[in-house]
């Protein structure tokens, strides 16, 4: 989806760019998700599991970019990906298609700035414009720093799912459900 750019001011006075996730990006995405999957253990891939081709990933980059139901946005901080949020339709059976999933990952080095806050608030305000009256969300149990900067933005806790993560040290970890209305 397209979406108008939006700046914000981070808590250390750096200036940082809401923008869809355009094919220019690729080359930056795949280091980014390589990156990301090692700085925390929360995140759903490790990094051997990033195997995107630069092509592939100007391709999938492009497709959503042009998919009016995929919002994805990059935050760009002194021209570099600092991070990356998307949102999802659940499905397209009618007794679903009013709610969509968010997910959220920031390069370590870019959290508590304001980043990940300012990207769930536009990420969910683009998804109320598209028409989806609930978000979803999972967050692994552990991971309280994010729970209260979903909680932060309005989201609630419905639930958890028991050993919903196989980490590779094979512990399991619980996922919290969350969701905020978008009505």
């Amino acid at each position: 989806m397209k979406f108008q750019d939006r700046e914000i001011t981070l808590k250390d006075g750096r200036k940082c760019i809401l923008t869809p996730t355009a094919p220019q990006y690729a080359e930056q995405m795949i280091k980014y998700l390589e990156k990301t999957s090692a700085e925390t253990d929360f995140l759903l891939r490790n990094p051997d599991e990033v195997n995107y081709t630069l092509e592939g990933e100007k391709e999938i980059l492009g497709r959503i970019l042009e998919d009016p139901y995929s919002i994805m946005m990059v935050a760009v901080v002194d021209g570099k990906v600092a991070g990356n949020g998307a949102i999802n339709g659940i499905g397209a059976k009618r007794k679903i298609q009013h709610r969509c999933s968010l997910a959220i990952a920031l390069y370590k080095d870019y959290w508590n700035l304001g980043i990940g806050r300012n990207m769930i608030d536009y990420l969910t305000e683009l998804a109320a414009q598209v028409g989806w009256t609930q978000c979803d969300l999972e967050v692994v149990a552990e991971n309280e720093q994010a729970q209260r900067l979903y909680k932060k933005c309005g989201f609630i806790e419905t639930g958890r799912r028991h050993n919903a993560l196989r980490f590779d040290d094979g512990t399991y970890h619980d996922e919290i459900l969350m969701y905020k209305d978008l009505k």
